[in-house]
């Protein structure tokens, strides 16, 4: 009697919902709102077990961490489109995948050395900023806006 119960406890709980982070760097928040405290930093790429939704926020663990990410972080499938075409321009599936994937060091690299006439200084300074928890709340809070 107690067998069917662990099978299906055992097979509900082997596909779980898994999400894939699609930013760069991001944050599993203690709450599901932006200026929660951190309770663990996750990369792109890394997968996060889904508990629940809650509006645009995901409840997930990570490495035994519980907490929860905004939508916009993460994907639950990943890019596989063929060649699309725009204005004129056709998008290879490679920079199909590549924008998926994100720009890292070697894509630009390769880029850089296929279009030599293309000036990436405003990229990567604008990649370098990076703006404290402390700094965006008192933002917040000077603007009298809404964290949510």
């Amino acid at each position: 009697m107690m067998l069917p119960l662990v099978i299906a406890l055992f097979s509900a709980s082997s596909f779980a919902e898994t999400v894939r982070v699609v930013t760069k760097e991001n944050a599993i928040r203690e709450d599901c709102r932006f200026l929660a405290p951190v309770k663990n930093k996750v990369y792109y790429g890394d997968e996060l077990e889904v508990s629940a939704r809650n509006g645009d926020w995901f409840k997930v663990k990570f490495r035994n961490v519980n907490g929860c990410i905004n939508k916009n972080a993460v994907a639950d499938k990943t890019v596989s489109l063929s060649d699309v075409s725009t204005k004129g321009h056709t998008t290879t599936r490679n920079e199909v995948a590549l924008a998926g994937k994100g720009f890292t060091a070697e894509v630009e690299k390769s880029y850089k050395g296929k279009h030599p006439e293309l000036d990436f200084n405003a990229v990567d300074g604008i990649e370098e900023y990076k703006v404290s928890e402390e700094a965006l709340k008192i933002f917040i809070t000077a603007g009298g806006l809404n964290p949510l």
